[in-house]
């Protein structure tokens, strides 16, 4: 079925147009080109703004670190269970994979990775096939489970990574293969070097990169907690040594390392030097969060030290602040992903790290950035660089997999967005069962209007 999207604002990390868009069964197939009479479904997009402006058409975002807490509850009959016998530890979770794909469509996300810390660990090739057909069910977003690094996350031995096929080469194509896209230890770094060596020799093996959660300090860091230093002292030793570490160990593997949510300066300082000495087939790449680019300290402390306002990472100075925009203006950072950590409200008083990301990812990072990099490359950043990283640009065979740019050829993954939209964050109005967002009742500007997933419209706020 052919679907035409007309009088756009056509924006993606090398374009920004006015015009419309061809799509056939799902694929982009035309730019302003002919055809557009043939089709069977019209959006006008100066019928979606009351001013009759023409709103943006950007690729759907690609998230490369989300916890959607789901914990693999139907891992031994291999699908879910009717609705009326679900288990009851499912009311007691923060999230679902449910209302973490809702969030995500109403965050404007097509593509997104989630991290393998769940009750059990997702740690065999099984329980990664589980949740990923699960989520294909759902037919909302592309989920692809990372895979742990070890059994259990116990950092004692290695995960069923080692029994995992290498992943097809771009040339050859992805399609076909289960594998995870990711594989990481996210929440906690491996304490020995000679298992996460040997992690990383299997993710160079099966062709996919290592996400580094970066939180090992080693000694230096132990000595600062045992002295009553604060978290913003040991933590930032931690991050510092530990992002060292993995560049070291990766070399020595020659896989691709990815370095999550980076927020000190001494952390960008040392990607970009490292970056700057790639050999031996390393590749290095880096993601920050929407929460460290806009917010520091002060409003954690505003928010509460030890409650709403704790993360991992936490919120740090405006100077580390000014540093991780000048890690993305300059290309160091080349990622925003949104570390979306759901968490009940008596969890979070409690003291649990993280804030729900998905909802205000987008609208965070363009209030804050829009007149430093422009929406190109704030596009370049949340759609294309992502999928590049998953592998997500290359040929195909089967189904069409590239996404994360507008061009014919690519998957019609879509965000349609009021740019003039100022509206404020209430929590209670997410999709996401988490409502602990580090922006409640902040103003952001750019809001999701829809979201089309393979040319089929997921989510539509005007409707709603």
């Amino acid at each position: 079925m052919r679907i035409v999207l007309d009088n756009f604002q056509i924006v993606d990390e090398e374009n920004d147009i006015s015009g419309y868009i061809i799509i056939d069964d799902g694929i982009i197939t035309g730019i302003d080109s002919p055809g557009k009479q043939d089709a069977a479904i019209v959006i006008d997009g100066s019928r979606l703004l009351p001013s009759g402006k023409k709103p943006l058409l950007m690729p759907a975002f690609v998230d490369l670190h989300a916890h959607f807490r789901d914990p693999c509850l139907y891992e031994k009959g291999g699908s879910p269970p009717s609705e009326v016998s679900l288990p009851s530890e499912v009311s007691l979770l923060s999230e679902v994979l449910e209302s973490a794909s809702l969030a995500a469509v109403a965050g404007g996300y097509g593509t997104l990775i989630c991290m393998a810390n769940t009750k059990p660990a997702i740690d065999s090739p099984e329980k990664v096939s589980i949740i990923k057909k699960r989520s294909g069910a759902l037919g909302l977003i592309d989920l692809y489970p990372v895979m742990s690094l070890t059994k259990g996350m116990e950092g004692k031995e290695l995960s069923g990574i080692t029994a995992l096929a290498p992943r097809p080469s771009r040339e050859r194509g992805n399609d076909g293969w289960e594998g995870p896209l990711m594989l990481s230890e996210d929440g906690k770094d491996l304490a020995s070097d000679d298992l996460f060596l040997a992690a990383m020799n299997e993710a160079k093996r099966i062709g996919v990169p290592v996400s580094c959660h970066c939180d090992f300090g080693g000694e230096e860091a132990a000595a600062a907690k045992k002295a009553g230093k604060g978290r913003a002292v040991w933590s930032r030793i931690e991050e510092n040594n530990a992002v060292r570490r993995v560049i070291e160990l990766g070399k020595k593997a020659g896989c691709h390392i990815h370095i999550d949510h980076v927020s000190t300066a001494e952390a960008v300082g040392t990607i970009r030097r490292a970056k700057a000495e790639i050999t031996n087939g390393f590749t290095l790449t880096c993601e920050a969060m929407p929460h460290n680019i806009c917010l520091t300290e002060d409003d954690a402390r505003k928010l509460g030290d030890e409650t709403y306002g704790r993360v991992n990472p936490p919120l740090r100075s405006e100077e580390d602040r000014k540093a991780l925009i000048e890690g993305i203006v300059d290309g160091t950072i080349d990622a925003i992903a949104t570390d979306h950590a759901p968490h009940r409200k008596t969890d979070k008083e409690s003291g649990a790290p993280g804030f729900s990301g998905l909802e205000t990812a987008f609208a965070a990072v363009f209030t804050e950035l829009n007149r430093v990099i422009g929406l190109k490359r704030l596009s370049s950043l949340m759609s294309a660089n992502p999928a590049r990283i998953l592998g997500f640009d290359g040929g195909v065979q089967g189904r069409v997999q590239k996404r994360g740019r507008i061009l014919p050829g690519y998957r019609a993954d879509l965000v349609i967005i009021d740019p003039d939209a100022s509206w404020i964050v209430s929590p209670s109005a997410f999709k996401s069962r988490g409502e602990n967002s580090a922006f409640a009742g902040r103003a952001l500007c750019g809001r999701i209007l829809m979201t089309l997933h393979s040319g089929r419209v997921v989510f539509d706020s005007l409707r709603i």
